[in-house]
């Protein structure tokens, strides 16, 4: 079989990680590279820089990804679904809701594979993580806490961190969970003079009735990607900068001092951090787009869940702006 001919729009900071993997994964051949902008890191190499979207097409691409600004989707997107391009455009799927739905209705009536780069999903500490609760080993999960902060990325200017690093949060929360979201109710603020938020405080739940919490901001000066579940048996921490993922089980050996007891209501027991293989994520996720475009597996975010994901986000939004909570 012929491999697949890879397209790329979007040659940024981002942009420049999907040419790399790209060029290094088995079965596709990276042919063309568009970006109006330049190539400020000298990306497209031996390969003549193009400028627009159907420039790439016209290069006869099978597949595509999409790394331009989030206000560039909607157009990107459906160009490439009219021209019939399976294609991964990074998240979120578009600038909001309307545009997204007509992304995601686009690639649907086409019959193309078409999904959201959440690379969170392909992260191996969280992978682990998902799979351990799936065969019960924390039992039943009660509460899912997300920390997500960090110096603001000069590359982002067209969305704030809701849309940008929170949507990380969401689509992962709901992937581990395996239920969508509920209810959700938002605090955010503007500490850096951009037009966007750069920080936010939210609290929900999901509709298997889990309780969630995210932070997330652009205004701290350490780096923080954590993702914490808590659950009958003790509670996961997942590291997701180092893809770490910790198990904090609950003591066996009861508690005797009568005042510590009352307030714990459970006692520490076993702490134990797995040894687990840490592939790229970016390269799992290519790995992932490409099966699904050749018919061998469905592991994909898809853009009806990128959608759901971006929804969640602007109920974020709405729900800091009117100061209620807002059902989902």
């Amino acid at each position: 079989m012929a491999n697949l001919r890879a397209g790329l729009i979007g040659i940024g900071a981002m942009g420049r990680h999907h040419a790399r993997v790209l060029r290094e994964l088995p079965g596709v051949d990276l042919v063309a590279i568009a970006d109006p902008g330049g190539d400020p890191y000298g990306v497209a190499g031996d390969l003549e820089l193009l400028r627009t979207v159907d420039e790439l097409i016209a290069a006869r691409i099978d597949i595509a990804v999409v790394a331009v600004p989030t206000r560039l989707h909607e157009e990107v997107g459906l160009a490439l679904a009219a021209a019939g391009v399976h294609t991964m455009v990074e998240k979120p799927i578009a600038e909001n809701g309307e545009a997204g739905a007509r992304v995601a209705q686009a690639f649907k009536d086409a019959g193309l594979v078409g999904c959201v780069g959440h690379i969170e999903r392909f992260n191996p500490a969280l992978q682990e993580m998902r799979r351990r609760m799936e065969a019960g080993e924390l039992g039943e999960v009660y509460q899912i806490a997300t920390r997500r902060q960090g110096p603001f990325p000069a590359r982002i200017a067209d969305v704030g961190v809701v849309k940008d690093l929170g949507t990380h949060d969401i689509d992962l929360t709901a992937w581990v969970a395996q239920s969508p979201y509920q209810s959700i109710t938002a605090k955010t603020a503007h500490r850096s003079g951009r037009p966007h938020e750069d920080m936010v405080l939210a609290t929900g739940q999901l509709q298997n009735g889990v309780i969630v919490n995210h932070i997330v901001n652009w205004l701290s000066p350490m780096k923080e990607r954590l993702t914490m579940v808590t659950g009958e048996r003790g509670a996961y921490v997942a590291d997701t900068a180092s893809a770490d993922l910790t198990f904090y089980a609950n003591g066996v050996i009861p508690t005797e001092w009568e005042s510590i007891t009352a307030f714990r209501g459970v006692s520490e027991g076993d702490i134990v951090r797995y040894a687990i293989a840490k592939r790229e994520p970016l390269r799992v996720e290519h790995e992932a787009f490409r099966d699904a475009v050749l018919g061998v597996s469905d592991d994909v975010v898809t853009m009806e869940e990128g959608l759901r994901t971006l929804r969640v986000a602007e109920a974020v939004l709405d729900s800091a702006a009117r100061g209620v909570t807002v059902e989902l």
